[in-house]
């Protein structure tokens, strides 16, 4: 700020500048307490894992030791360019055929739902029975669990065994979409697949693609 000193004559008054000196150390301060702040504030996003058993091979191990799934519970889907999507049941071999269907309801939904009927039928049960229940952090703690096991093939049946459910192999071609992925995997969601896992598109997953594209023509 500036001040005005005043002498012994008005007429030669004279300004006196001085020199202004701001203190930034209590914004320093204030910076720290804002990044504390947001630091124990934001919500960090813990990176999500898929469990997935894959059928096994060996065929000198006790039921107990073989594999949870089967491999005609196996389903590999297919994603191609321009909107195409294929796939085929049971493990990979020599004589899979690709079958091609479409996206939505009428098309690998309706396969999905098909594969998993007996655990789509568990999970609506499941959804009648807590819908009259109290909404609170325990039934929705419950809810999330029984839901879990019903998707991963861990609900026991009235005969005392494990329901199946499907396991899903999802192949994304390199001209496939962004899109067509997500809308995959918005189906593993819609139609309740616990277990499901992108995998690599091999060549033998191309050749398969051609065969289907040659017999279409």
């Amino acid at each position: 700020m500036a001040q005005l000193e005043t002498g012994g004559d008005q007429g030669n008054s004279k300004q006196k500048k001085m020199n202004a000196r701001v203190d930034f150390t209590p914004m320093v301060d204030m910076i720290m307490l804002l990044v504390t702040f947001f630091m124990l504030c934001t919500t960090l996003l813990k990176p999500q894992t898929m469990e997935i058993a894959m059928p096994s091979d060996k065929e000198d191990l006790k039921d107990e030791d073989k594999s949870q799934v089967k491999a005609s519970e196996a389903i590999t889907v297919i994603i191609d360019e321009n909107n195409t999507i294929y796939y085929f049941e049971g493990k990979p071999g020599e004589d899979v055929a690709l079958t091609p269907t479409q996206y939505g309801s009428e098309g690998i939904r309706k396969v999905l739902l098909t594969k998993n009927a007996r655990a789509m039928a568990q999970v609506e049960a499941l959804k009648k029975e807590y819908s009259t229940k109290e909404v609170n952090e325990k039934t929705k703690a419950e809810y999330k669990e029984k839901l879990s096991e019903i998707r991963n093939g861990k609900k026991i049946g009235a005969d005392g065994k494990a329901i199946p459910t499907p396991t899903v192999v999802i192949k994304p071609s390199d001209k496939a979409s962004y899109k067509n992925l997500i809308d995959v995997l918005d189906e593993m969601q819609i139609c309740n697949i616990g277990k499901y896992v992108i995998d690599n598109f091999t060549d033998d997953d191309q050749a398969l693609v051609d065969a289907a594209k040659g017999g279409a023509q």
